[in-house]
């Protein structure tokens, strides 16, 4: 058995030419599960071959604003282009019923639209909101998926989800600082995609409301310490801050070989792990 991890967007809340926002894709051979919903994740999903048709669910890390920017557009997408009612299963923290309603309601006029228009789109876009703390999470498809609180405060509540399947485990972390709900996820786990900002960079900058990011992230360092504490295989590093040339980050990996002992991913929107039971990459 197979889980593939796709790095739909490597970005974060700074426009990048190169890089859409935050979201993962974790893909066993017949479900799709999108982790995060960044700037532009209908794009790179298109990119890797997915519609938003096929997704089995959408799992929120939490509530800012860069990881779901584009959920309307996945709701709105999926919505029409099926043909028969065909729920869209969103997981979040608690708060993320609130943020679903308050999209539907902005996509209300356009929903009445369409609904107008098209003699057969005689219902609203159908979606069944998940609220997770700790423990199992009940989404469709045959990937079993749990969840476990992280550290991002002042946003709280956070979330890390591990999926397992054919006796393969992907833990994607979100926004963190290392804590013992993202352990105790990672336990025995094959990969870690874990989202890293420079803090030696960005310490260095006479811009306090930048600087003010570095007490709720990871760097690639604590990323790196957190894989090896859980026995994990191989780490994954997403969402850079400040980003790098496409092509580039061999000194990211540096900084994460010097605290992990597997193998590291370093790349860029689009980049495609295929992780197996017992294999490091």
């Amino acid at each position: 058995m197979t889980l593939s991890i796709t790095l739909l967007g490597t970005g974060s809340p700074l426009p990048d030419p190169h890089r859409a926002g935050p979201a993962t894709l974790v893909s066993s051979e017949a479900d799709h599960y999108l982790v995060d919903a960044g700037r532009g994740v209908l794009m790179r999903l298109a990119a890797a071959g997915v519609t938003a048709e096929q997704l089995s669910a959408v799992l929120l890390t939490h509530l800012h604003s860069d990881h779901f920017t584009d959920l309307g557009d996945v709701i709105t997408t999926r919505w029409v282009m099926t043909f028969e009612p065909t729920p869209l299963t969103v997981v979040g923290p608690v708060g993320t019923k609130s943020v679903v309603e308050h999209l539907l309601g902005a996509l209300g006029p356009d929903i009445a639209y369409r609904m107008a228009h098209h003699g057969d789109l005689d219902h609203p876009p159908p979606v069944e909101v998940v609220e997770v703390e700790d423990g199992a999470v009940v989404v469709p498809g045959a990937v079993r998926v749990r969840c476990a609180p992280t550290d991002h405060k002042p946003v709280e509540p956070s979330a890390g989800f591990r999926f397992d399947h054919g006796g393969v485990a992907v833990v994607t972390a979100g926004d963190t600082v290392p804590c013992a709900g993202l352990d105790r996820l990672c336990q025995g786990a094959d990969a870690l995609v874990h989202t890293v900002i420079r803090k030696d960079v960005i310490e260095r900058l006479p811009v306090q409301r930048m600087r003010d990011t570095l007490d709720y992230h990871s760097s690639p360092e604590q990323a790196a310490q957190t894989a090896q504490r859980a026995g994990v295989r191989t780490l994954v590093l997403t969402h850079y801050v400040p980003a790098f040339p496409p092509g580039r980050g061999e000194d990211w990996r540096a900084l994460a070989a010097a605290h992990f002992d597997g193998a590291i991913e370093v790349g860029d929107d689009l980049h495609r792990v295929d992780v197996r039971a017992g294999d490091a990459s």
